[in-house]
């Protein structure tokens, strides 16, 4: 039987530790999986889910019951009056991407509420990149409304924002590679409240990206008119092979789909290559998987605050959202943690990520991402661009024991490396809490 050495022994003695102190918001964590388990359940019972909606048409997919009776059910989950789930999506940003060109129009202007989107949505935007068919270049004007030094939205600065016209103002859920709270699904409620006074013809979009299933409402059923995310994240239940959704306003959603399609086409089209299955599927298990991902998110807070690292959110944190952001301060601790998870990962676990170029990312990134489905954040992975003030963004996770398994591994590499942490290290006097 080998030996264990001082440094694992330390190791186990900070998630033991961790895992004490995550124990009650675990139980509560877990009872909010029976209320959005109803939610998906009644969607199914309502709209007559059947064996016979798994299969779908070929070439066109013109009249495909699968599809339709998806959409219908995804609506009713997401508390929206339509929604389209297109396995052609390929991303969150292509669902993103398609809502924002279907309905704004050459001279509209749009307006970030929640600071600098996420970095894929730059391109898109025309912030960054030339030649590739922005927004920009299709003549949208755009604005972003800084956030607060502490992070948060500038609400009282709305109104001056909004005193020329505006089509649409976008909110960003999650925290995305920024240092701030992701927004609660109230949040999201009072700045729709606070646009509709000053414009209440603009549309409030808003990237719900990691964040679904994690409250009780989502943001259609607080006034927002249009949303979407990624199908490889929340709603897919770590089985979902690919796609995205969008969801709101019936009018708003046909329009996106004409530019996932063609005008005359819009959600009339488009197989599912007999995958419906895995996406009902997916559904029916997104709410356990999403409090499987907050777990995860929990006991990461716990070790790398147990450490001295400024963690977001706290522990027992309000969250609104999957993602757990950790403050390495510097690359190498960043990089070594990474390496960490991705030898715990249960695919490419021999592989050694390295920091690299990722198409729509402004910064190299490295990535811990061994996952069944390539991408997925429902499945345990951590990121972060390589950055000031070098943030590890950590997400997902199919069970909390893998979770565990990793973070044991690495607090043993931070301990080996001399990072902070570990037998006679000091805690991490440099990060603060804040």
């Amino acid at each position: 039987m080998a030996m264990t050495s001082p440094h694992q022994a330390w190791a186990a003695d900070q998630l033991a530790v961790a895992l004490e102190r995550t124990a009650p918001v675990a139980q509560e964590r877990r009872a909010g999986i029976k209320p959005r388990l109803q939610r998906v359940l009644d969607a199914f019972a309502a709209e007559r889910l059947g064996v016979h909606h798994f299969a779908s048409v070929s070439g066109y997919g013109h009249g495909d019951l699968g599809r339709e009776v998806l959409d219908r059910v995804f609506a009713r989950v997401l508390q929206a009056e339509a929604a389209a789930v297109r396995l052609q999506f390929v991303s969150g940003t292509h669902a993103i991407a398609a809502a924002l060109y279907g309905v704004l129009r050459p001279g509209d202007r749009l307006l970030a509420l929640t600071g600098r989107p996420y970095d894929t949505l730059e391109e898109v935007i025309g912030i960054r990149g030339e030649g590739q068919g922005s927004l920009a270049e299709f003549g949208v004007a755009y604005d972003e409304l800084d956030l607060l030094p502490d992070g948060s939205v500038d609400e009282a600065g709305i109104a001056g924002a909004l005193a020329v016209p505006t089509r649409m103002v976008l909110i960003q859920r999650s925290c995305g590679y920024s240092w701030r709270p992701s927004l609660t699904v109230a949040q999201i409620a009072r700045l729709v409240e606070r646009v509709k006074a000053v414009q209440p013809g603009c549309l409030v979009f808003v990237d719900n990206c990691y964040g679904e299933l994690v409250e009780l409402q989502e943001p259609t059923a607080v006034g927002a008119d249009l949303m979407a995310g990624s199908l490889i994240k929340n709603l897919g239940g770590t089985i979902a092979p690919t796609g995205g959704y969008v969801a709101g306003r019936e009018e708003l959603v046909e329009q996106a789909c004409c530019r996932l399609t063609a005008p005359g086409i819009g959600s009339e089209g488009g197989t599912g290559f007999d995958l419906h299955r895995l996406l009902f599927q997916g559904l029916f298990l997104a709410p356990q998987m999403v409090t499987e991902a907050l777990l995860c998110a929990e006991l990461t807070a716990a070790v790398f605050d147990g450490l001295g690292y400024a963690v977001k959110p706290l522990v027992g944190g309000v969250r609104s959202d999957v993602i757990q952001a950790v403050r390495l301060g510097s690359p190498e601790p960043l990089k070594a943690v990474c390496r960490a998870f991705q030898t715990c990962s249960p695919v490419g676990s021999y592989l050694d990520p390295i920091p690299a170029p990722m198409p729509g990312y402004a910064s190299e990134l490295v990535m811990a991402g061994g996952t069944f489905i390539d991408g997925s954040t429902s499945e345990f992975s951590a990121d972060g661009p390589l950055r000031e003030p070098y943030v590890l963004y950590a997400q997902g996770g199919t069970t909390q024991a893998h979770a565990e398994l990793a973070l044991e591994r690495a607090l043993l590499a931070l301990a080996e490396s001399h990072y902070k942490g570990g037998p006679g290290n000091s805690r991490a006097s440099a990060n603060s809490t804040d």
